[in-house]
Formats: C-alpha cells, sequence, structure tokens
C-alpha cells in the first residue's frame, strides 16, 4: 500500500501535545511513522514520541530553550496549544494563543524549514470572523517583536474579560497565517489554519460555560448536533501538514460540521461577530461576567 501521507521520519513539533487535539494529532503521528518531539506544560506520555520538552508557551525565554532542545532541521510544526481564558488571565491567554506561535514562526521556522515544510495552526471558530475585523488586528499584526505586543495587549488586559483574549488571539492568528502564507509561500513553506468547532476536550466544560450552558454550546455544533471528538479534528490538522495537501496554502480550514455555512445563510445567529477590543463592548462584558459570577453557589 502507498504511503500518502509520508510522515515516515518527518521531524514534527507539537505544542499542546499532552490532551485533547495535541495528544490525537501526536498518536496519529507516531502511528504514521513521524519523530515526534511534544510539547506541553504537562508531561506527554505517549508511547512513541521522540521526545518531551516542557515548555510554558506563555514565556518567551522558555520558547528559546525549546528551541536548543530540538532538531535544527524541522519538516512540520503544529501550533496547537491553546487556552480559552476561562481559568487564566488576559496575557498569558494571548500569548500562548498567539505570540507564541508568532514568535516561533518569525524567529525559528524559516531558518530551521526548507522547501516543502509545513505548518498548520488550530485557531478556532472564533477566529472566522478575521476579516471583517481587520482593523483591529492590525494593531497587533503591526508589531515587530514580543515586546511590542505585550505593550498592544496589556493596556487590554486592564479593560477586557480575559475570555476575549481567546477570540482576539485567535482573530490575529487566523490574519497572521493568511499574510505569512504569502510570504513563506515564496520559500515553499506552507501555512493553514484549523479552526474547529466545539469539541469534547479536557477545556469542554470552560466552553460550556463561555456559552452560557449544554445546549447553548451544543448548539455551535452545526448539523451534527454534537460535539466532534479530538479524533475527528486530529484528522484534519495531520492531513493538512500532509504530503496529501502540497498545494493547499493559506486556507482557513472550518472544521464544525456546517455550523459556519448555517451562520452565512442566515439560519443561525453569528454570535461571535462583534468586536473584540471596543472598550463600551468590553466593559458591559466585563459587568456581565461579575454578575455571573456572584450568582453561581459558593465554591463553583
Amino acid at each position: 500500500m502507498k504511503d500518502y501521507f509520508m510522515y515516515d521520519k518527518k521531524k514534527c513539533i507539537v505544542t499542546g501535545a499532552s490532551s485533547g487535539m495535541g495528544r490525537a494529532t501526536v498518536e496519529m503521528l507516531v502511528d504514521l511513522g513521524a519523530d515526534v518531539y511534544a510539547v506541553d506544560i504537562t508531561p506527554c506520555k505517549i508511547k512513541g514520541i521522540k521526545k518531551f520538552i516542557k515548555c510554558d508557551l506563555s514565556n518567551k525565554e522558555e520558547i528559546d530553550k525549546l528551541f536548543e532542545k530540538v532538531p535544527k532541521n524541522i519538516h512540520c510544526f503544529f501550533g496547537i496549544a491553546g487556552l480559552s481564558g476561562s481559568k487564566t488571565d488576559y496575557i498569558t491567554t494571548f500569548n500562548c494563543n498567539y505570540t507564541a506561535n508568532y514568535y516561533i514562526t518569525m524567529n525559528y521556522l524559516p531558518e530551521r524549514m526548507k522547501k516543502g515544510g509545513s505548518i498548520v495552526y488550530v485557531t478556532s471558530t472564533a477566529g472566522l470572523t478575521w476579516k471583517d475585523y481587520q482593523k483591529e488586528q492590525l494593531k497587533v499584526l503591526k508589531c515587530n517583536s514580543w515586546e511590542e505586543i505585550q505593550q498592544v495587549i496589556e493596556p487590554l488586559a486592564q479593560i477586557s474579560p480575559s475570555t476575549f483574549a481567546y477570540m482576539y488571539s485567535k482573530r490575529c492568528l487566523s490574519h497572521f497565517a493568511c499574510e505569512k502564507a504569502i510570504e513563506l509561500g515564496k520559500l515553499g513553506i506552507r501555512i493553514n489554519n484549523v479552526m474547529p468547532g466545539s469539541t469534547d476536550t479536557g477545556m469542554k466544560d470552560e466552553f460550556q460555560e463561555m456559552a452560557g450552558g449544554e445546549e447553548a454550546l451544543l448548539n455551535e455544533t452545526g448539523t451534527a448536533r454534537r460535539l466532534a471528538t479530538s479524533e475527528e479534528m486530529a484528522g484534519a490538522i495531520v492531513f493538512l501538514n500532509s504530503e496529501m495537501a502540497t498545494f493547499i496554502s493559506g486556507v482557513d480550514f472550518c472544521v464544525d460540521s456546517a455550523d459556519n455555512c448555517m451562520k452565512i445563510l442566515k439560519l443561525k445567529k453569528d454570535r461571535e461577530k462583534v468586536p473584540a477590543t471596543n472598550k463600551f463592548i468590553l466593559k458591559i462584558a466585563k459587568k456581565m461576567m461579575s454578575k455571573q459570577s456572584k450568582s453561581l453557589p459558593e465554591g463553583k
């Protein structure tokens, strides 16, 4: 049987490797014969990985140390790690979701990848509306360093619910990928986004709370009316970085069982089509979240 994916002996870095979509991706890559360098803040105990490297991706210095421990020649990068903002502060959430991927891509991947290299970022369906809010995102995308990005997001952290960092970071990453797909495409390196719909991962409870309950979360699952599995998302992720997708680059690959189609056709409301940095909306959102937290039973 021909090996269409051709991952055998390819050096792959996977962030967020210890759980959810990242774990499912690592398991598939190991089965396909890849040399997997698993990156996470918690140990990855999947049998067959080449190496586990502990790294807090919200910290620039730890990322620098990470790239001292991985090969000089990388074939595929999988930027899967992410935070919802439900249990982390605004800056940590934004840095893990966006700034880490920006920093890795700008400072390491072009030097370590040859023609034929490929990158997949896992953004979110929350990032689908990035085209409608480009002016907001340009505040970040015009930054030329980790430190400049911090100068942009630190004032937002003072007035924003940390969950808004999730939406904003995913939009920024989607926008960034579109730009870099052209720039790095000249070097023969592909970049694509996978935009997962609601998925049954370790963060399910966090997203359920953010959505407003189980029924509200299920309402974001398109025609399936169920949460996707991590394996269903990993399939799309692994495909896009494989030799089966060598002419695919710059794509927002939405994996949501037609949920976005329903929004486009006005069959349902797009609840995420709101500004992510508008001060008036942020203040209202912060007040609403404060009221919700006060109404929760003690100990919840």
